[in-house]
């Protein structure tokens, strides 16, 4: 009996380590067996509704659809008359004095943050007088070495890639705007965009007159171009866009079936935030009226233009 007991195990410990093998066990199969309902459980149910997605735009292929992009801080940094004309002082058009009424303008436009029509008037009278009896060839071909020197770099990166974007969907793409349709013309070619709609300085016979054809092309007058444009094009405004940081474009933005305010002003931005336009700013936290006078900073004169302007600023306000 005493060898038969030595061959038998223990009772009591062998039932101990059984209980608990068993309770662990049992644990771990409930526990997986819930985790497999739960599974099969969500792969029953049926599935919530995604939220809409917001439609592709441009749309590929829509060849009733265009895009219309404001230039000055919209599609680049400053004012084109502005850097036209310091490429026009480098070649001595003109004198130092008119060059610091060119920074003068152009600094008021930066820490105002809008378009003052009388001084943009005043830029474009000055500009005519500059360019009167001059070569319309002439000022094309200096146009083209002026872009290289100051414009290029000052391309709105963004900006330009929601053009390409229409152009990449077989859409045409055309500036609009106050600058010189000489000047407009040589950004959009270098940027590969359609053409431009701009302000048509009068010529004869190849020559400036130094006079207007007609108005500049500002505010409701933009509007109007881009309605003439579209009606020959055979275009559907509503399936158009339109980009323009500016509350003076305000009429061109309302054309059209998908405005966009790009580095908008005070005025652009409230308006489009109350019709839930689309906002694009592209500054990088810098404010509007910030934007362009570092550019200018290494032109003789430029300074005196800038205290002038925020010394007028200021008392202003």
């Amino acid at each position: 009996m005493a060898a038969l007991g030595w061959l038998t195990p223990r009772r009591r410990s062998a039932t101990a380590r059984s209980v608990l093998a068993g309770e662990a066990s049992a644990e771990a199969a409930r526990k997986s067996s819930q985790e497999l309902e739960e599974l099969a459980a969500e792969a029953a149910a049926p599935e919530e509704p995604a939220e809409p997605a917001e439609p592709e735009f441009p749309v590929f292929g829509d060849d009733k659809a265009a895009a219309f992009f404001d230039l000055d801080n919209t599609v680049m940094q400053g004012a084109a008359i502005f850097h036209f004309g310091r490429g026009l002082y480098k070649r001595k058009f003109f004198e130092r004095q008119e060059l610091a009424r060119f920074a003068w303008q152009q600094a008021w436009f930066r820490l105002a943050g809008v378009e003052d029509p009388e001084h943009m008037q005043d830029a474009r009278d000055s500009a005519l007088s500059i360019v009167k009896g001059h070569r319309v060839a002439e000022l094309m071909s200096i146009g083209e070495e002026i872009y290289d020197e100051y414009m290029a770099e000052r391309i709105w990166p963004g900006t330009r890639a929601l053009a390409q974007a229409h152009l990449d969907a077989g859409q045409k793409v055309w500036l609009v705007t106050a600058a010189p349709v000489e000047t407009a013309t040589i950004i959009a070619r270098r940027l590969g965009l359609t053409g431009a709609l701009g302000t048509v300085a009068e010529s004869v016979d190849g020559v400036y007159t130094g006079k207007l054809v007609g108005e500049p092309l500002h505010g409701p007058a933009k509007a109007e171009a881009v309605r003439a444009l579209a009606s020959a094009e055979s275009l559907d405004l509503a399936r158009c866009a339109a980009y323009s940081d500016s509350h003076n474009d305000i009429p061109m933005l309302s054309l059209v079936g998908h405005p966009y305010a790009i580095n908008p002003d005070a005025k652009l931005r409230k308006h489009a935030r109350e019709r839930d336009w689309r906002l694009r700013d592209y500054r990088t936290g810098r404010k509007a009226a910030k934007v362009g006078i570092p550019a200018a900073a290494g032109v003789g004169a430029i300074a005196g233009g800038t205290a002038a302007a925020i010394a007028l600023h200021r008392r202003r306000h």
